[in-house]
């Protein structure tokens, strides 16, 4: 037994029930009862139709089981330390004062200076020659 799907509302045809029309293409359409083929000839649209099988898909109609609530999944942070500082240090340093923090900038730009400077002697001139 084979069963057809009506070509307006989506419903199942029954062998022995039903109309078919074939349009001047040559498509064939299949209709469950008058009613359905009535408004396929008045070019009405099935989607707005609200007994039809693709209006209650598309508005979420008669779904027997209740879906549970779809799950997001959320990216998770995670702190994690520096090569040479721990995750503690980090925070202490962000947690500092900016008056704290410019302070041991300062000394350690300072500090910096005076080893490049002590790198970088004068090397002895070459004699000019007259």
């Amino acid at each position: 037994m084979k069963l057809e799907i009506c070509s307006f509302s989506g419903g199942k045809i029954y062998p022995g029930r039903g109309r078919v029309f074939v349009r001047g293409d040559s498509r064939t359409f299949r209709f469950l009862n008058s009613k359905s083929e009535s408004l396929f000839h008045q070019s009405k649209n099935p989607r707005k139709i609200s007994w039809t099988v693709v209006y209650r898909s598309l508005h979420r109609k008669g779904i027997s089981e209740e879906v549970s609530k779809k799950r997001t999944r959320r990216t998770v942070k995670y702190n994690r330390a520096i090569i040479g500082l721990s995750w503690d240090n980090i925070q202490n340093r962000k947690n500092e004062k900016p008056e704290v923090r410019a302070a041991s900038r300062k000394t350690a730009i300072e500090k910096a200076k005076s080893v490049k400077a002590k790198s970088q002697k004068p090397k002895a001139k070459a004699p000019v020659k007259k």
